[in-house]
């Protein structure tokens, strides 16, 4: 499914590249194992080789999905007429499927209503998590320059958005 040197995303993790595929023995039985190194917290995580093909793991996005994903949110508007509870669930639900869309979704809506209004706790947690998750993919995208990241997020965000 992936070869090592390979990048993929893991929903509600961030971006990562798998180092290694490695037999090991845990309680008497032999499996193995991908290794991979995820950038968010410098993490190494170990899966199940047969778990892999039942998770929602992907291979990172390419350069042109980043940019049909832009063009998507030219001119769009954000949904205001969602209480905090239905807004929290469709975002967290956007979070654990992974999909780079459903994360530049979920920090556009929230960067806009930040700068609407404060956001409450939840919501600032939330929007770093997404931030955290959408850059930690945009970094290993083959192809994306920091200018070209910048030009995306300042797209999604329609300029609100800081970035470093």
């Amino acid at each position: 499914m992936f070869e090592v040197g390979d990048h993929i995303f893991y929903p509600m993790h961030g971006a990562g590249k798998v180092k290694a595929i490695e037999e090991k023995e845990f309680s008497g039985k032999k499996q193995t194992y991908y290794i991979i190194h995820l950038l968010i917290g410098n993490m190494k995580v170990m899966i199940p080789k047969r778990k892999m093909s039942k998770s929602t793991i992907r291979p990172v996005k390419d350069l042109d999905t980043v940019k049909k994903i832009a063009t998507m949110f030219e001119g769009r508007a954000s949904d205001e007429t969602l209480t905090w509870k239905q807004r929290d669930k469709m975002n967290t639900d956007k979070l654990k499927a992974g999909k780079l869309l459903g994360m530049a979704e979920v920090v556009s809506g929230l960067v806009q209503m930040q700068e609407e209004k404060k956001l409450n706790s939840s919501d600032r947690i939330m929007l770093k998590k997404a931030q955290e998750y959408l850059m930690s993919e945009l970094k290993l995208i083959e192809g994306m320059t920091v200018d070209k990241t910048k030009e995306f997020l300042s797209i999604i965000t329609r300029d609100r958005l800081s970035v470093a």
